[in-house]
Protein backbone atom coordinates (compact mmCIF):
# COMPACT_ATOMS: atom_id res chain seq x y z
CA UNK A 1 0.00 0.00 0.00
CA UNK A 2 1.33 3.44 -0.91
CA UNK A 3 2.08 5.45 2.24
CA UNK A 4 0.33 8.75 2.83
CA UNK A 5 2.08 11.92 3.92
CA UNK A 6 0.73 11.38 7.41
CA UNK A 7 2.20 7.86 7.39
CA UNK A 8 5.56 9.32 6.36
CA UNK A 9 5.36 11.87 9.17
CA UNK A 10 4.71 9.15 11.75
CA UNK A 11 7.63 7.13 10.36
CA UNK A 12 10.02 10.05 10.86
CA UNK A 13 8.67 10.80 14.33
CA UNK A 14 9.15 7.16 15.38
CA UNK A 15 12.73 6.97 14.08
CA UNK A 16 15.05 7.11 17.09
CA UNK A 17 18.51 7.41 15.53
CA UNK A 18 19.23 11.09 14.93
CA UNK A 19 21.01 10.80 11.58
CA UNK A 20 18.47 8.27 10.33
CA UNK A 21 15.65 10.61 11.38
CA UNK A 22 17.15 13.54 9.48
CA UNK A 23 17.78 11.40 6.41
CA UNK A 24 14.24 10.02 6.58
CA UNK A 25 12.94 13.59 6.73
CA UNK A 26 14.75 14.42 3.51
CA UNK A 27 13.73 11.13 1.87
CA UNK A 28 10.01 11.58 2.53
CA UNK A 29 10.13 15.23 1.51
CA UNK A 30 11.57 14.17 -1.84
CA UNK A 31 8.94 11.43 -2.16
CA UNK A 32 6.17 13.98 -1.58
CA UNK A 33 7.58 16.39 -4.15
CA UNK A 34 8.01 13.62 -6.74
CA UNK A 35 4.48 12.32 -6.30
CA UNK A 36 5.61 8.96 -4.89
CA UNK A 37 3.56 9.99 -1.85
CA UNK A 38 0.37 11.51 -3.22
CA UNK A 39 -2.25 11.57 -0.48
CA UNK A 40 -2.20 13.57 2.74
CA UNK A 41 -3.98 10.93 4.80
CA UNK A 42 -4.69 11.14 8.53
CA UNK A 43 -2.16 10.81 11.32
CA UNK A 44 -2.22 10.49 15.09
CA UNK A 45 1.32 11.10 16.38
CA UNK A 46 2.62 10.02 19.75
CA UNK A 47 2.99 12.57 22.52
CA UNK A 48 6.77 12.50 22.16
CA UNK A 49 8.95 11.52 19.21
CA UNK A 50 11.48 8.71 19.41
CA UNK A 51 14.92 9.79 20.57
CA UNK A 52 18.38 8.21 20.58
CA UNK A 53 19.94 6.99 23.83
CA UNK A 54 22.35 9.93 23.65
CA UNK A 55 22.55 12.82 24.26
CA UNK A 56 21.60 12.77 27.91
CA UNK A 57 18.68 15.17 28.31
CA UNK A 58 18.77 17.64 31.19
CA UNK A 59 16.35 20.24 32.55
CA UNK A 60 16.85 23.69 31.00
CA UNK A 61 18.16 25.09 34.30
CA UNK A 62 21.05 22.62 34.23
CA UNK A 63 22.32 23.71 30.82
CA UNK A 64 24.96 26.43 30.22
CA UNK A 65 23.40 29.81 29.53
CA UNK A 66 25.98 31.13 27.09
CA UNK A 67 28.10 29.51 24.44
CA UNK A 68 30.95 31.45 22.87
CA UNK A 69 33.14 30.36 20.00
CA UNK A 70 36.55 31.20 21.41
CA UNK A 71 37.94 27.68 21.80
CA UNK A 72 37.50 24.38 19.93
CA UNK A 73 35.56 22.95 22.89
CA UNK A 74 33.21 25.93 23.02
CA UNK A 75 32.61 25.76 19.28
CA UNK A 76 31.73 22.08 19.59
CA UNK A 77 29.35 22.90 22.44
CA UNK A 78 27.69 25.62 20.35
CA UNK A 79 27.28 23.40 17.29
CA UNK A 80 26.01 20.51 19.41
CA UNK A 81 23.36 22.72 20.99
CA UNK A 82 22.28 23.93 17.56
CA UNK A 83 22.18 20.38 16.19
CA UNK A 84 19.86 19.43 19.03
CA UNK A 85 17.57 22.34 18.18
CA UNK A 86 17.51 21.31 14.52
CA UNK A 87 16.71 17.69 15.38
CA UNK A 88 13.77 18.88 17.44
CA UNK A 89 12.76 21.10 14.53
CA UNK A 90 12.60 18.03 12.26
CA UNK A 91 10.12 16.44 14.64
CA UNK A 92 8.15 19.64 15.14
CA UNK A 93 7.68 20.00 11.38
CA UNK A 94 6.45 16.45 10.87
CA UNK A 95 4.29 16.68 13.99
CA UNK A 96 2.43 19.65 12.46
CA UNK A 97 1.83 17.60 9.31
CA UNK A 98 0.64 14.49 11.13
CA UNK A 99 -1.28 16.10 13.99
CA UNK A 100 -3.22 18.56 11.88
CA UNK A 101 -3.80 16.29 8.88
CA UNK A 102 -7.17 15.48 10.45
CA UNK A 103 -9.57 18.32 9.48
CA UNK A 104 -11.57 17.81 12.65
CA UNK A 105 -8.48 18.40 14.73
CA UNK A 106 -7.24 21.33 12.65
CA UNK A 107 -10.72 22.90 12.71
CA UNK A 108 -9.91 24.95 9.59
CA UNK A 109 -9.54 23.93 5.94
CA UNK A 110 -5.90 23.27 5.14
CA UNK A 111 -5.15 23.16 1.42
CA UNK A 112 -2.32 21.17 -0.13
CA UNK A 113 0.04 24.21 -0.10
CA UNK A 114 -0.04 24.07 3.73
CA UNK A 115 1.44 20.57 3.60
CA UNK A 116 3.84 21.53 0.80
CA UNK A 117 5.21 24.32 3.00
CA UNK A 118 5.69 22.13 6.07
CA UNK A 119 7.33 19.39 4.03
CA UNK A 120 9.78 22.04 2.79
CA UNK A 121 10.47 23.08 6.38
CA UNK A 122 10.97 19.47 7.45
CA UNK A 123 13.36 18.87 4.55
CA UNK A 124 15.43 21.95 5.40
CA UNK A 125 15.54 21.13 9.11
CA UNK A 126 16.87 17.69 8.21
CA UNK A 127 19.50 19.31 6.00
CA UNK A 128 20.49 21.65 8.84
CA UNK A 129 20.94 18.79 11.30
CA UNK A 130 23.01 16.73 8.87
CA UNK A 131 25.29 19.68 8.09
CA UNK A 132 25.86 20.38 11.78
CA UNK A 133 26.44 16.69 12.55
CA UNK A 134 28.99 16.44 9.72
CA UNK A 135 30.76 19.54 11.01
CA UNK A 136 30.87 18.11 14.53
CA UNK A 137 32.46 14.94 13.11
CA UNK A 138 35.07 17.02 11.33
CA UNK A 139 35.86 18.70 14.66
CA UNK A 140 36.31 15.32 16.36
CA UNK A 141 32.91 15.12 18.07
CA UNK A 142 29.36 14.22 17.08
CA UNK A 143 25.76 14.58 18.09
CA UNK A 144 25.18 12.87 21.41
CA UNK A 145 28.63 13.61 22.81
CA UNK A 146 27.30 16.33 25.14
CA UNK A 147 24.13 16.66 27.23
CA UNK A 148 21.23 18.59 25.74
CA UNK A 149 18.19 20.63 26.70
CA UNK A 150 15.01 18.62 27.42
CA UNK A 151 12.58 21.56 27.28
CA UNK A 152 12.36 21.95 23.52
CA UNK A 153 9.42 19.58 23.01
CA UNK A 154 7.30 21.30 25.68
CA UNK A 155 5.93 23.87 23.24
CA UNK A 156 4.67 21.05 21.02
CA UNK A 157 2.85 19.38 23.88
CA UNK A 158 1.37 22.64 25.13
CA UNK A 159 -0.06 23.51 21.70
CA UNK A 160 -1.03 20.05 20.45
CA UNK A 161 -4.73 20.92 20.67
CA UNK A 162 -4.64 24.20 18.74
CA UNK A 163 -3.07 24.85 15.34
CA UNK A 164 -3.14 28.63 15.80
CA UNK A 165 -1.27 28.30 19.09
CA UNK A 166 1.28 25.91 17.55
CA UNK A 167 1.99 28.35 14.70
CA UNK A 168 2.10 31.33 17.04
CA UNK A 169 4.68 29.77 19.35
CA UNK A 170 6.92 27.49 17.28
CA UNK A 171 7.75 29.37 14.07
CA UNK A 172 6.74 32.86 15.22
CA UNK A 173 8.52 32.81 18.61
CA UNK A 174 11.10 30.01 18.69
CA UNK A 175 12.32 30.17 15.09
CA UNK A 176 12.08 33.95 15.06
CA UNK A 177 14.36 33.97 18.10
CA UNK A 178 16.89 32.08 16.00
CA UNK A 179 16.89 34.99 13.55
CA UNK A 180 17.80 37.30 16.43
CA UNK A 181 20.72 35.35 17.87
CA UNK A 182 22.30 33.61 14.90
CA UNK A 183 24.04 36.63 13.29
CA UNK A 184 26.12 37.20 16.43
CA UNK A 185 27.11 33.52 16.45
CA UNK A 186 28.15 33.77 12.80
CA UNK A 187 30.25 36.87 13.49
CA UNK A 188 31.93 35.20 16.47
CA UNK A 189 32.76 32.07 14.48
CA UNK A 190 34.29 34.16 11.71
CA UNK A 191 36.35 36.18 14.19
CA UNK A 192 37.82 32.92 15.46
CA UNK A 193 38.58 31.62 11.97
CA UNK A 194 35.82 29.00 11.74
CA UNK A 195 34.32 29.95 8.39
CA UNK A 196 32.95 26.45 7.64
CA UNK A 197 30.78 26.54 10.78
CA UNK A 198 29.81 30.15 10.12
CA UNK A 199 28.72 29.24 6.58
CA UNK A 200 26.42 26.53 7.94
CA UNK A 201 24.83 28.95 10.40
CA UNK A 202 24.36 31.52 7.64
CA UNK A 203 22.54 28.92 5.54
CA UNK A 204 20.35 28.01 8.53
CA UNK A 205 19.55 31.66 9.22
CA UNK A 206 18.58 32.30 5.61
CA UNK A 207 16.36 29.20 5.41
CA UNK A 208 14.66 30.07 8.67
CA UNK A 209 13.55 33.45 7.38
CA UNK A 210 11.37 31.33 5.11
CA UNK A 211 10.21 29.16 8.01
CA UNK A 212 9.05 32.19 9.99
CA UNK A 213 7.27 33.45 6.87
CA UNK A 214 5.52 30.09 6.47
CA UNK A 215 4.42 30.10 10.09
CA UNK A 216 3.03 33.62 9.82
CA UNK A 217 1.24 32.93 6.53
CA UNK A 218 -0.62 29.92 7.88
CA UNK A 219 -1.27 31.55 11.24
CA UNK A 220 -3.04 34.35 9.41
CA UNK A 221 -4.88 31.75 7.30
CA UNK A 222 -6.22 30.14 10.48
CA UNK A 223 -7.19 33.51 11.94
CA UNK A 224 -9.03 34.48 8.74
CA UNK A 225 -11.13 31.31 8.81
CA UNK A 226 -11.87 31.73 12.49
CA UNK A 227 -12.75 35.41 12.16
CA UNK A 228 -9.97 36.48 14.54
CA UNK A 229 -7.76 39.55 14.28
CA UNK A 230 -4.20 38.23 13.81
CA UNK A 231 -2.02 40.54 15.91
CA UNK A 232 -4.16 40.53 19.03
CA UNK A 233 -4.77 36.78 18.69
CA UNK A 234 -1.03 36.11 18.37
CA UNK A 235 -0.25 38.21 21.42
CA UNK A 236 -2.91 36.42 23.47
CA UNK A 237 -1.72 32.97 22.40
CA UNK A 238 1.94 33.75 23.06
CA UNK A 239 1.11 35.13 26.49
CA UNK A 240 -0.85 31.96 27.24
CA UNK A 241 1.35 29.23 25.77
CA UNK A 242 4.93 30.49 25.59
CA UNK A 243 6.80 29.61 28.79
CA UNK A 244 9.09 32.60 28.75
CA UNK A 245 9.38 36.21 27.65
CA UNK A 246 10.17 37.67 24.26
CA UNK A 247 13.81 38.69 24.45
CA UNK A 248 15.35 41.78 22.94
CA UNK A 249 17.22 42.84 20.89
CA UNK A 250 15.22 41.79 17.85
CA UNK A 251 16.71 41.31 14.40
CA UNK A 252 14.18 43.59 12.74
CA UNK A 253 15.75 43.23 9.30
CA UNK A 254 15.45 39.43 9.18
CA UNK A 255 12.03 39.46 10.81
CA UNK A 256 10.79 41.97 8.26
CA UNK A 257 12.25 39.81 5.47
CA UNK A 258 9.92 37.10 6.77
CA UNK A 259 6.98 39.53 6.68
CA UNK A 260 6.85 39.49 10.49
CA UNK A 261 6.05 43.06 11.51
CA UNK A 262 7.18 44.53 14.82
CA UNK A 263 3.53 45.39 15.55
CA UNK A 264 3.12 41.74 16.55
CA UNK A 265 5.89 41.39 19.10
CA UNK A 266 7.17 44.80 20.20
CA UNK A 267 4.11 45.65 22.35
CA UNK A 268 4.41 42.52 24.50
CA UNK A 269 8.20 42.31 24.81
CA UNK A 270 9.68 43.63 28.07
CA UNK A 271 11.70 46.81 27.74
CA UNK A 272 15.41 46.36 27.14
CA UNK A 273 17.51 46.25 30.30
CA UNK A 274 19.66 49.31 30.85
CA UNK A 275 23.34 48.88 30.10
CA UNK A 276 24.93 48.32 33.51
CA UNK A 277 28.30 49.41 32.21
CA UNK A 278 27.01 52.83 31.13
Amino acid sequence: MTPTLADAAITVLRTADAVAKARASRHWAAAWRSGAVGEIGRGHPDDRPARPALPALRPPADMPKRRKAGSPASRIALLHALAHIELNAVDLSWDVIARFSDPEHARVPLPRPFFDDWVQVADEEGKHFLCLEARLRTLGSGYGALPAHDGLWQSSQDTAHDLAARLAVVPMVLEARGLDVTPAMIASLRRHGDDPSADILQMIHDDEIGHVAIGKRWFEHVCAHQGREPIGTWQSLVTTYFKGVLKRPFNYRSREAAGFAAAYYDPIAPAARPDRTA
